[in-house]
């Protein structure tokens, strides 16, 4: 993507990702927008070759280590992902109560409009901060990103956040 210092080499390589929303807004403060995020990561294992070892979503940005398997292609992953969930959350955010509804669309629809890349709404940054796991210790990408909820001070331990898979790897049970 444009102005990304990180590039996807190996289309079926395992990266890890880190999806922002512009300006850094809080969007996932709100349950119903976790919970499109974490459907719809669920309908790409199943249906677009995902597969996830670790994930975490924060008040305003998601981490993942991941890869899709052939002949799936991460740059596809990518570009679906963002466009459905932006849709998605839109979409929810009309239909529930959303107390900062108009502040929020005045930023997604700014964005939109200053990057002509999106239509009405620009909810993600275009880059993802693809990192290529092939030289990195992958324990050490899935120990940052479960430590992500205990250094923000939501939790005191990995496996206490729900949004998150650390509740995976301590074998307690996770949304779904």
């Amino acid at each position: 993507m444009a102005g990304d210092r990180y590039f996807i080499q190996g289309q079926n390589d395992i990266y890890f990702l880190t999806f922002t929303v512009v300006h850094w807004v809080d969007l996932f403060s709100r349950k119903n927008y976790r919970q499109i995020i974490v459907d719809s990561l669920n309908y790409c294992v199943i249906n677009k070759g995902l597969k996830v070892y670790a994930w975490v979503i924060m008040t305003n940005h998601l981490h993942l280590v991941c890869k899709v398997e052939a002949p799936n292609r991460i740059s596809d992953f990518l570009r679906d992902f963002k466009k459905f969930t932006s849709k998605a959350i839109m979409k929810e955010m009309d239909e529930i109560y959303e107390s900062r509804r108009e502040w929020i669309k005045r930023i997604f629809a700014f964005e939109a409009k200053r990057v002509g890349r999106a239509k009405n709404y620009k909810i993600w940054k275009d880059d993802n901060h693809a990192i290529g796991m092939h030289d990195i210790d992958i324990w050490n990408k899935i120990d940052y990103i479960h430590n992500n909820p205990v250094v923000d001070e939501i939790v005191d331990s990995p496996g206490e956040y729900i949004y998150s898979s650390a509740r995976d790897y301590c074998s307690k049970k996770r949304i779904s």
